[in-house]
């Protein structure tokens, strides 16, 4: 693109990579694009989760409405809901259900036959497609009932004692978390701006050994430590910084000003990202990436949208290659 030099495109560094969580670098952006990637992994980002429960039997402690509210804040595996179609915009069903392009069935049939109270869990929940299932259980078939890849039990619904029954039937759709925070796919998404943290080491060496202490325990999280050769000051960790200011008031109330100056990278962001289980964390990120740019797709009317299509682009390239 004319006028536009590869090193205003985001960059993107990844500290730490688990099914479940991801904590990585974005720079040379702006806080705008943070937040509307942070805002699309919580709010637009689909997954799968029970939305309609029709039960036969129930004799637990739990009533009918209860029950299915619990149901449908099980995390269901949902790889594939970004394939799916919406059940608003389905014209093979009309919504109505099921149907196996926007929709899964599950089953769950449990009696407690003995003097032990039985749990009742999401492992319990069969499903007809092994490609979706409650999270932590494996994949379970409606007709065999094995769990093929773990020992899990799951998710507790309900307890049961002897002669209690519960048998029901449940559908769970597509949808997003605007909709209701069961199709949110995300525990916890968050950033924050880099510090970039200067100590005045002239002004540190006017403090006795005891007053550097004194300062360095002003900060409720530990950034600043002591070097036991030099016995100066240090940065341990600025990333553990809150932007509490403590420690500049700490200097003020010493009679020090200047005795730290701590500025945040305007340009730089450090995410952290933790997934219900539903989707990997990864993926999560990459899924709201591409949602993002169908959005820009939607309403680009100059050169300036284009270039976040292009910048998202590689910020995706970067996620799908796993590193830097």
């Amino acid at each position: 693109m004319e006028g536009v030099s590869y090193q205003r495109f985001p960059k993107v560094k990844i500290r730490e990579i688990k099914d479940d969580y991801l904590k990585f670098e974005l720079r040379d952006t702006d806080a705008s694009m943070a937040n509307a990637l942070r805002r699309v992994m919580i709010a637009e980002v689909p997954t799968i989760a029970i939305d309609l429960v029709e039960i036969e039997v129930n004799s637990s402690v739990l009533n009918d409405e209860f029950i299915a509210h619990r149901l449908g804040l099980i995390p269901i595996v949902s790889d594939r809901a970004m394939d799916m179609r919406f059940s608003r915009d389905c014209d093979a069903c009309d919504g109505d259900g099921p149907c196996d392009y926007c929709s899964v069935e599950f089953k769950l049939d449990v009696t407690c036959n003995s003097d032990q109270t039985l749990d009742v869990t999401s492992a319990d929940l069969l499903s007809t497609d092994l490609n979706f299932y409650p999270v932590d259980t494996g994949p379970r078939n409606s007709t065999t009932g094995i769990d093929t890849s773990s020992d899990q039990r799951g998710i507790i619904i309900v307890k049961l004692r002897r002669g209690q029954e519960l048998r029901l039937r449940a559908i769970a759709r597509k949808g997003i978390g605007k909709d209701h925070a069961k199709w949110s796919p995300a525990a916890t998404v968050t950033f924050m701006y880099e510090p970039d943290i200067h100590i005045n080491e002239d002004l540190m060496e006017t403090l006795t050994l005891e007053e550097k202490r004194d300062w360095i325990e002003s900060s409720p999280t530990k950034v600043f430590d002591i070097d036991p050769n030099t016995q100066q000051v240090v940065v341990c960790d600025a990333e553990a910084y809150t932007y509490d200011e403590e420690v500049i008031k700490k200097a003020e109330a010493m009679g020090k000003p200047g005795l730290v100056e701590i500025y945040a990278k305007e340009d730089t962001f450090i995410f952290t990202v933790e997934s219900t289980g539903a989707i990997k964390a990864s993926q999560m990120v990459i899924n709201a990436i591409d949602i993002l740019k169908q959005k820009l797709d939607a309403v680009r009317l100059s050169e300036d949208t284009e270039e976040a299509d292009d910048q998202f682009g590689e910020l995706g390239a970067h996620l799908r290659g796993g590193g830097a």
